[in-house]
């Protein structure tokens, strides 16, 4: 028997050090050939780590949220033969494949605060359920469910892209879905489970929930690691390094949503059926050519703004694990249809967790649009390099004056946000004006 070492590989674009997202494997645990044993993080995509060869698990080389140098090493197998490690080199550590301290990263509920009298600790404590271990002793999550096999905070749920993608069309966070397939895997019958409970996990029968005025002193620490904690570094460094200004600016969409109609009707079957989303896309593409400095990244450090001809469009997608901007290559190239179809593949790719970092890399503009829970206004943030994004409210019929008379139109606004060191708002205003031309009169949009 020998000792092979998986290293943390080299993911490429000078890539120096990636974030440990989740083991697939623990100590003691088997591996196959071509087993993927870890999911790690770049500043753009997850990346999962497959094994190279068969074997049985010794160590791993850091906990989720860990960062890891590129080289260094990743996990550690017993294999049959020679291995891959030199006679002589160091021995990992021992480690217990399961802990017996709570880790870090787990939920913490505190105790009730010293001003609570005793008897009513009593009472509290009475209802609780004998003490198990980290792993099998029920937890309460952030919307008051006691449930049983529910993910620690940190943790990622494991769910194929069809479980994946039928929670998303649920509505259903997995993190929430207590799983009950082979190494904790979420199964279509648990979202059936969870879906008939009303959205809440089942407990396993140790607490109760007090009643809906009941005191509750529980508390959750979520430590932010992950797509998460790139969401988060990414936000805070667009909206330091930015000054934005947000123009708001009503759009009648009654003619351009008339024309969709009569669009999906004549070509929805042979083409597929088509949204507002690229119809907007086309006005911004169009638009731009008008103001090239919208469609352009500022390089902040060398004080070097880049305009571009190609449209690299970004469209800010959400996932069940957070936001991400995937990028229609040369939009500006594609037809409505083209452009749709490149949103949906785009969108489920992030959705499945499949999006590469070339598919996430590189945007010029962006959009963004909530759907028809976008509100009345946003201030959508600059998904920096870049100097503006366009924001899409929901639709609204109204009434409104036309021609004299009072009728039905279809209302949207567009919120857009621009970066102030670049871009003047006289120039953010008629930008968001001629895209606004060419939605009310979307013959336009086929004028070049």
């Amino acid at each position: 028997m020998g000792h092979h070492v998986i290293k943390m590989p080299d993911i490429g674009e000078g890539i120096a050090e990636v974030e440990v997202i989740a083991w697939k494997v623990e100590v003691g645990g088997t591996v196959a050939e071509d087993q993927v044993v870890a999911e790690v993080m770049t500043d753009k995509a997850m990346v999962e780590i497959p094994s190279p060869v068969a074997g049985t698990v010794v160590s791993l080389g850091g906990k989720p949220g860990e960062m890891m140098a590129v080289g260094s090493e990743l996990i550690r197998l017993e294999v049959e033969g020679a291995g891959n490690l030199k006679a002589g080199a160091a021995e990992p550590e021992p480690a217990a494949a399961k802990p017996a301290e709570p880790k870090a990263e787990a939920l913490k509920v505190e105790a009730s605060k010293p001003n609570v009298s005793k008897p009513e600790l009593a009472k509290a404590d009475a209802g609780k359920s004998p003490a198990v271990s980290n792993h099998e002793s029920p937890i309460t999550n952030h919307r008051g469910a006691v449930t049983n096999g529910v993910l620690n905070a940190g943790e990622a749920p494991l769910a194929s892209p069809a479980v994946r993608r039928r929670a998303w069309d649920m509505g259903i966070e997995l993190r929430y879905v207590p799983a009950t397939g082979p190494g904790g895997r979420i199964l279509h019958a648990d979202l059936d489970a969870y879906a008939q409970a009303g959205g809440k996990a089942q407990s396993s029968g140790g607490g109760t929930s007090g009643g809906g005025y009941a005191r509750r002193t529980g508390e959750q620490q979520i430590p932010i690691m992950g797509l998460r904690r790139k969401i988060a570094q990414k936000m805070q460094q667009s909206w330091s390094n930015i000054p934005h200004i947000t123009y708001v600016e009503e759009i009648d969409v009654t003619e351009v949503e008339a024309l969709r109609a009569k669009l999906n009707e004549r070509w929805g079957k042979e083409r597929g059926k088509l949204t507002l989303l690229p119809l907007l896309a086309r006005a911004v593409i169009l638009a731009a050519r008008d103001f090239p400095q919208m469609n352009a990244r500022f390089d902040d450090e060398a004080n070097i703004v880049t305009r571009y001809e190609g449209v690299q469009l970004g469209i800010a997608t959400q996932s069940a694990v957070g936001l991400s901007v995937p990028v229609i290559a040369h939009a500006e190239s594609l037809d409505l249809w083209q452009t749709a179809a490149e949103i949906s593949r785009l969108a489920g790719a992030v959705r499945d967790g499949k999006a590469t970092r070339e598919e996430l890399s590189g945007s010029t503009i962006t959009i963004s649009s909530l759907g028809p829970v976008g509100g009345i206004v946003t201030t959508p943030i600059i998904n920096h390099p870049e100097v503006a994004i366009v924001g899409v409210n929901r639709i609204i019929e109204r009434p409104m004056f036309k021609d004299g008379q009072v009728v039905a139109r279809k209302l949207m606004n567009l919120s857009s946000s621009f970066d102030h060191r670049i871009v003047d708002g006289m120039d953010a205003a008629e930008f968001v004006q001629a895209i606004r031309r060419r939605l009310e009169t979307p013959a336009l949009l086929f004028v070049e």
